[in-house]
């Protein structure tokens, strides 16, 4: 890369007003030249999705009377696509998703929209990384992002296995308050759910999903204990879901005897 500016894209789910990608956008502005394509609103918890059936629509967004990035109407995994493939000259070095507002820790990472951005720059062969605070009250972004920014240099330096994106994870508290950095896996922990039923102005009823975590296991080598204990959680993950340990097995089934 020799003496050349590091070119990073940043994205989101929580869009392209959102405080955290607006601190992640200060602090990686000092380290590269930077390029935001996020979605036009809140797109949390879409997962991977893409779009298809409707055209992407983009359009430079002002914030503080200067260009700050390009807004979509679209999914996270859509805005990578369109940066990489219509929007940027060339692909970036490197991809950072967040800041996310809330924990994409154990299952969330499945529904985590934040996360799907930077799997789709995983797929695309540029590395990447999704970075999250895990808090919805009164979130102080500052770490986080100096934090992504350090990461981003390491991740430069060393680079990643091709397939390998990082998921991190950042607890709300001050930075003299952070007890390390942990490498951890996805956890199991999963949520007990419920939909609250209403009725809204013209007696129509819908329903409202909540629920909360539990049964989180711990160790500190699980992303949600690592971050009960005040540690920054970084998880490697891989898109490609094949269960390599049950191939074998599987392929021993009789209905996959061509005699059966």
């Amino acid at each position: 890369m020799g003496d050349r500016k590091l070119r990073i894209l940043l994205s989101n789910d929580d869009g392209i007003n959102a405080p955290g990608l607006a601190a992640l956008h200060h602090e990686i502005c000092k380290i590269a030249d930077v390029t935001v394509v996020a979605p036009d609103s809140e797109k949390s918890a879409v997962g991977h999705a893409i779009t298809l059936s409707d055209p992407l629509r983009v359009w430079n967004f002002q914030k503080d009377g200067r260009f700050f990035g390009y807004a979509v109407n679209g999914t996270p995994a859509d805005c990578v696509k369109i940066a990489c493939w219509a929007l940027l000259k060339e692909k970036p070095d490197l991809i950072i998703s967040g800041i996310n507002l809330g924990s994409n820790s154990g299952i969330n990472a499945i529904y985590s929209g934040t996360v799907s951005a930077a799997t789709e720059g995983t797929i695309l062969r540029v590395p990447s990384f999704a970075i999250s605070l895990t808090t919805y009250v009164d979130p102080d972004f500052s770490y986080a992002a100096q934090f992504a920014r350090r990461l981003a240099l390491q991740v430069r330096e060393r680079g990643l296995p091709e397939g390998t994106l990082l998921n991190v994870n950042v607890p709300p508290v001050p930075a003299t308050k952070i007890a390390g950095v942990r490498v951890t896996r996805q956890g199991k922990s999963t949520y007990l759910e419920h939909f609250d039923k209403r009725t809204d102005p013209a007696n129509r009823i819908y329903y409202w999903l909540a629920g909360k975590k539990v049964e989180v296991e711990e160790d500190l080598n699980v992303d949600d204990y690592a971050i009960k204990q005040d540690m920054v959680s970084i998880t490697p993950l891989r898109f490609d879901l094949t269960d390599y340990e049950f191939l074998a097995e599987l392929s021993s089934w009789d209905m996959l005897s061509p005699s059966s």
